[in-house]
């Protein structure tokens, strides 16, 4: 579980990295998790743009950040729009420091 000064340093950490993931108007499939997670491993911290917002309410994307996040193994630091960011630290030789509680 990620804290929030936590979740600050990567929200600032992702704010210039360009979208790896695209989520689209299928929402989240298994090729789709996949995907995310071959990323994650590749990057750590993965920024997540949902191409299409499914409803009028703001909750769907949240909904569906948390979704991938929760399929993928990894922490949803942050959702912005259309763009969220998740985080899954590496097993082996991570390169992201958190900042301690």
């Amino acid at each position: 579980m990620l804290t929030g000064k936590q979740r600050r340093h990567l929200r600032a950490l992702g704010h210039h990295l360009e979208p790896v993931v695209l989520v689209g108007k299928e929402g989240i499939s298994q090729a789709l998790v996949e995907s995310a997670k071959v990323a994650l491993e590749t990057h750590e911290l993965v920024k997540v743009r949902f191409a299409v917002v499914l409803g009028s309410n703001a909750g769907g994307r949240h909904e569906l950040a948390e979704e991938l996040a929760e399929a993928c193994g990894a922490e949803l630091a942050g959702v912005l729009g259309r763009t969220a960011l998740v985080y899954k630290r590496r097993k082996k030789d991570p390169k992201l420091k958190l900042p301690k509680e």
